[in-house]
């Protein structure tokens, strides 16, 4: 039975730094392409960044150049590095595959607000 936990959220003022954190139990994780979301209350999910199983990367364009996705496949665990963040940056964050999704996490809230 596939396991995620989503952490790292947090109160973050209008331009400061979070990293979120995402430990996956999934068979063969190195080889899954994957990926963080967020959403926010009456919203659908947004496709926020993917990383490939070769660690290549897309983003958003509202978070293009201010999110980094990473993974760490000894770890099984995805990172989403997020830097110069904004209000509408506000909302609970998951991690997904990209592909075939498995059922949602808990997923970690970020709030950016002064």
């Amino acid at each position: 039975q596939v396991q995620v936990v989503e952490s790292g959220g947090g109160l973050v003022q209008p331009g400061g730094s979070l990293r979120l954190s995402c430990a996956a139990s999934i068979r063969f994780f190195s080889m899954k392409a994957m990926a963080w979301y967020r959403q926010t209350p009456g919203k659908q999910r947004e496709l926020v960044a993917t990383i490939s199983s070769g660690s290549t990367t897309n983003y958003a364009d509202s978070v293009k150049g201010r999110f980094t996705i990473s993974r760490d496949n000894a770890k099984n665990t995805v990172y989403l590095q997020m830097n110069s963040l904004k209000p509408e940056d506000t909302a609970a964050y998951y991690c997904n595959k990209q592909y075939d999704l498995f059922p949602w996490g808990q997923g970690t809230q970020v709030t950016v607000s002064s």
